[in-house]
This record gives structure tokens, C-alpha cells and sequence, in this order.
């Protein structure tokens, strides 16, 4: 439990109880002990789950997260890591989502990596619809008996996943899925898919397989990467069947084949028109030119400009113009470091400057004399926006003492 606590993020928003980390910190041996005991008797009593919409994408659409309860996080956490060691075991090396060691630049750079020796193939794209409010809690709780047989944890997570949502002040009671933003939830998703996807691809799908084919994972979203177009073809035909059987539903535009092979044109000559592209994890494959020109080889970009633009949302112009400016440096550094995996020159050049306008524009704003606030902004900006070391374009730019360390995750 003390580890449990340990992991657990202590600055994040509150659930129903509006209980913070700190708070709970105050008596902290007692309100752990207690926590462990109310568990292992049976008398603990999963609070319902605060619901709030984040945007999605960019911006124009929101999606559902659940907000448990400092403790109820504490709790989650420690059943996480009774169970991660178990179910390690089990999962393959094609999921890559809320693993130990695994990460999202992981994924991407093994998909390009293994598209580039195919040559390219046919692309699978699997889009589920709703997962996280899809999954059958009988046969999740089913998959899990047989690994789990301590009845304090199958109590625990049958306890969570019927522990209610709170919407404005309303408590409902949904009766499937998991809520998005639970600790537990990204482990009971992975358990989930495994039994539907992972292990049936290994044990049912690739010996009957006629070419090359590879799957990649991160979660629920679910590319396929094959070297035969009648494989790819016939898996599709019996996809929708089998995820039915668990109560998920594929999306019918969203779940589509992608030609990807490598052009075959010639050195010098301009390459085929508008070439295979698919999505994957917020980036865009397809095939472009090398730098010397001489081959086409599998580029990727950030997809429509969301990362690029995320940093600049207008959430915090109701505040003092330091502290959006420090706001703004922050998100820029976390975006960068994304795109720098993975992104393209461009995208990473457009992060900064945009960060800049809109700062610049709420210095105006806040101003009487308009825009004759060029060497304020400049001051301001130099002394409150945070910026990795290796992104510097001026010397004159310091880093802020409240930046993220330089080298951290990148």
C-alpha cells in the first residue's frame, strides 16, 4: 500500500469526495492501514466515478473520463501491481499500451520499422467503437477468473466496475464498459483485447495465413500489416463476427483496408499520385521520398495538426499572463517532445511560434496600448515560457527554473 501510494500522482483533480492527495497524506500510515483493512474484509464500498469531458482530437469532439477518488486511486494501483506480474506473462510482444518498458514511440517505431522491410502490403485498420463503454463486464469478469483466484481482488474489481458515474451532480449506472481515466482500467482493457485479439490472432489467425503478416497494438487501436491481400481480405470477413462474440462492435467506415506498398518508380522520376496512408496513434504513414530523392521510403507526420495546435488552446486567458506564459511553455515542451520522435521539421517549427502568437495576443488583450507591447512580450516570453535546451533559436532565450528538465523523455 505504501508503494501504491508511493506511484500515485498526488496533484491531480479530485473525485466525488474532493479529497486531494494531501489531505490524505495528513494521517497517511492510518488512512493506508485502514484503506488495506476495509479491502481485505469486504467493507469497502467503491465510490462512483466523477465523469468530465476533455476535448478529443482537435478540440471539436470530447471524450468521457472518469475521476475515482484519492484512495480509491491508491487502492487501484496496488491491485495493479498484483496483477501486472501475472499477466505480463500472458501478453504479447505486439501490445504496446499502459505497459511496463512499452510505450506509443515504441509502437510507432516497430510498425515503421517492419513496413519498411515489407516493402509495404496491405493495411488492416481496426476502429472499435466506444471500447471503453462496450465491454461486457460478465465476460471480463469470466477472463479474469481464469488467472485470478484471490477473491479480494475479483471482489475489488467487481466493485469498481459497477460503482456508478457521477454527471452533474446525476448518478447513473451503465451497464457495461469500464470508465476512461481509471488506473485500473487500461489493465482490464489489456485483458480484455488479449482475449479477444491478441491470442486468438496467434493461435487461430497466422497459422492459416498464406504471406507475411503483423499486428501492432496499443490499446484498442489495432493496425495489421499484411503481405497478401486475400490474407488480409479474409481476416477482415471474420473480424466483425469475432469481436461481436465479447459485445464490441467495429466501426464500418473507420475499419477499412489501406494499400501501402512502396512505389516502384524509377531514380529522377516523380513518384505515383497520392500513394497509400493510414492513421496510427495520432501520426499519419505514408510513403515519401528520401532526403537525396533517390527512393521512396515511410515517412510519418503528426495527423491534421492537433499536436501542433493542442499547445495553444485558449483554456487559460482568464489567468495572469505569467502564468499563461509558463502554461504555454510547458505544453510546447510535452508537444515537442512527441514530435521529435516523429514528426516532421515543419510541425516541430510551427509548435513554438504559435505558442508565441497566442501569448502575444493576450498581452494585447490585457493592454491599453494595443500591440505597442513588442519588448514586454519579448521580456515576458524570455523569462516564463520553458523551452528544451536542444530547441533554443536564440541564445538570449533562457530556461525558466520552473522548466521540465531539458533531457527528460526526450
Amino acid at each position: 500500500m505504501r508503494e501504491a501510494y508511493r506511484r500515485t500522482r498526488k496533484d491531480g483533480a479530485v473525485g466525488v469526495d474532493g479529497e486531494t492527495g494531501a489531505e490524505f497524506a495528513v494521517d497517511l500510515e492510518a488512512n493506508l492501514r485502514g484503506l488495506r483493512d476495509r479491502a481485505l474484509s469486504g467493507r469497502y464500498r467503491a465510490p462512483p466515478v466523477r465523469r468530465v469531458l476533455i476535448p478529443k482530437g482537435d478540440g471539436k469532439k470530447t471524450r468521457p473520463i472518469g475521476i475515482t477518488t484519492f484512495e480509491d486511486k491508491v487502492l487501484q494501483r496496488a491491485v495493479v501491481m498484483a496483477l501486472e506480474p501475472v499477466y505480463e506473462e500472458e501478453f504479447t510482444d505486439f501490445s504496446y499500451g499502459f505497459r511496463r518498458g512499452r510505450s506509443a514511440h515504441d509502437a510507432l517505431r516497430d510498425l515503421q520499422h517492419q513496413l519498411w522491410k515489407m516493402g509495404g502490403g496491405v493495411v488492416l485498420e481496426l476502429d472499435i467503437q466506444s471500447f471503453f463503454d462496450q465491454i461486457d463486464r460478465g465476460l471480463l469478469q469470466q477472463i479474469l477468473r481464469q488467472r485470478v483466484t484471490d477473491g479480494v481482488l475479483l471482489r475489488l474489481i467487481g466493485k469498481w466496475l459497477h460503482a456508478g458515474v457521477m454527471e452533474d451532480g446525476r448518478l447513473s449506472q451503465p451497464e457495461s464498459g469500464t470508465p476512461q481515466g481509471g488506473v485500473i482500467s487500461p489493465l482490464l482493457a489489456n485483458i480484455y483485447l488479449h482475449e479477444v485479439f491478441d491470442g486468438w490472432w496467434i493461435r487461430e489467425v497466422l497459422p492459416r495465413l498464406g504471406g507475411e503478416a503483423h499486428a501492432f497494438r496499443y490499446a484498442d487501436d489495432i493496425v495489421i500489416v499484411f503481405a497478401n491481400e486475400r490474407d488480409a481480405r479474409r481476416v477482415m470477413e471474420v473480424l466483425p463476427k469475432r469481436f461481436g462474440r465479447f459485445g464490441l462492435t467495429l466501426h464500418p467506415e473507420k475499419t477499412r483496408l489501406v494499400p501501402f506498398q512502396r512505389p516502384r518508380t524509377p531514380l529522377g522520376a516523380k513518384m505515383e499520385a497520392k500513394p497509400g496512408s493510414f492513421d496510427f496513434l495520432g501520426f499519419t504513414q505514408y510513403w515519401t521520398r528520401s532526403r537525396k530523392g533517390h527512393e521512396a521510403e515511410d515517412g510519418t507526420k503528426p495527423s491534421g495538426q492537433g499536436v501542433v495546435d493542442r499547445p495553444c488552446a485558449a483554456r487559460h486567458t482568464h489567468r495572469p499572463v505569467v502564468e499563461q506564459a509558463k502554461t504555454l511553455g510547458k505544453k510546447a515542451a510535452r508537444a515537442l517532445r512527441l514530435l521529435r520522435g516523429h514528426g516532421e521539421l515543419p510541425c516541430l517549427g510551427a509548435v513554438l511560434p504559435r505558442g508565441e502568437a497566442h501569448l502575444a495576443r493576450a498581452v494585447c488583450r490585457r493592454s491599453q496600448r494595443g500591440r505597442s507591447v513588442g519588448r514586454d512580450f519579448g521580456l515576458l516570453e524570455a523569462e516564463s515560457a520553458p523551452r528544451p535546451l536542444w530547441f533554443t533559436r536564440s541564445a538570449s532565450v533562457s530556461e525558466s527554473p520552473d522548466a521540465e528538465e531539458p533531457d527528460a523523455g526526450i
